[in-house]
């Protein structure tokens, strides 16, 4: 198998949904010609044609109106919101429209649209171009929330989106596009070429929405981590040279709620990492669930490691981003409670 950094799955997981039924499309900002500010989308419009790669205005709105209108009618786009910050003009449509289609409609209509959209930090992109929205979405019904942290999971989880009848949000920490980022920002990022999860078939194959991954064993605690935080709390468990046993939750909404519950059950210790602000975080709703299901396991109180409630910072990057520092200290806490 070929390996592949995140941006060539992503794409290569567009052009086989798009060679294999023509009702996939891709459209959005500069998707087309350009290939895409990341370059995800290149070579698209190219290979499929004007009609099924193409550019849109700069409106986010109309971008996921359009996309909602196409899916009612039997087509299945792809639209990509060039950086997450740019989400929220386009909120209104994604949680009013998509979200309840098929719901108001009684089945008569879905919304089968993906929606790829660049998040988090971790390239001074500072405070517009930073930010990690996904707890607005996971609080709404209807929507399916997806944050993969590694190419195969990210060709995988897209395709799977794109067969879905329902609207689908991934999320793709652009930390991650070129390689995997332990958080140690001080030391240069390895290549996904050295990494096993960049082996990516070619072909179409799917990971399956609401399916966690334990993504390091162990016995003392449990983390729970998505996105770039995935390969931040495997280094920070190595860092504080504690047994911890890494869940890769890859889906937020539906959740994995049965692997999640083995873990702490069998660990009585949980940590949860994320990169957003910590108020109303998704770590919250994790923490909650923990709580409710392993009340009488724990050993200790649950311990979250997020991001501030403020800004994202540019001068002030890594104060912010939740490093291994961070993560390791609080799994000695909680080794400790």
């Amino acid at each position: 198998m070929p390996a592949m950094n995140m941006i060539q799955a992503l794409n290569s997981a567009m052009d086989v949904m798009m060679t294999r039924d023509p009702n996939v499309l891709v459209f959005g900002e500069d998707v087309g010609y350009f290939g895409g500010v990341f370059r995800a989308t290149e070579g698209l419009q190219k290979k499929h044609g004007l009609t099924r790669c193409f550019d849109a205005p700069i409106a986010e709105g109309g971008i996921v109106a359009a996309a909602i209108g196409m899916g009612a009618y039997g087509l299945r786009p792809v639209i990509e919101i060039q950086f997450a910050d740019y989400i929220y003009p386009g909120y209104d449509q994604i949680v009013s429209e998509a979200a309840r289609l098929r719901y108001r409609s009684a089945g008569d209509f879905t919304a089968p649209l993906t929606l790829r959209t660049p998040y988090g930090g971790g390239i001074f992109g500072g405070q517009t171009h930073s930010q990690s929205p996904e707890a607005l979405f996971t609080h709404v019904a209807g929507i399916k929330t997806v944050v993969p942290s590694n190419p195969y999971d990210a060709k995988g989880l897209l395709i799977a989106a794109i067969e879905d009848d329902d609207p689908v949000i991934i999320f793709e920490p652009k930390r991650l596009y070129n390689g995997p980022f332990d958080g140690w920002h001080e030391n240069p990022v390895s290549p996904w070429a050295k990494h096993p999860d960049s082996e990516v078939p070619e072909g179409h194959y799917t990971v399956p929405l609401g399916k966690a991954k334990v993504v390091r064993e162990g016995n003392d605690l449990t983390v729970l981590a998505y996105g770039t935080m995935v390969h931040v709390a495997q280094a920070a468990a190595v860092h504080a040279g504690v047994d911890a046993e890494v869940i890769d939750l890859r889906t937020l909404i539906p959740i994995d709620i049965e692997t999640v519950v083995a873990s702490v059950k069998k660990t009585g210790r949980c940590v949860i990492v994320h990169e957003a602000t910590r108020t109303s975080g998704f770590g919250a709703e994790l923490s909650a669930l923990v709580q409710e299901e392993c009340f009488y396991h724990l050993e200790a109180p649950i311990a979250r490691v997020t991001g501030w409630d403020t800004p994202y910072p540019h001068a002030f990057e890594w104060e912010y981003f939740p490093g291994p520092q961070r993560v390791a200290d609080a799994m000695k806490r909680v080794m400790e409670g």
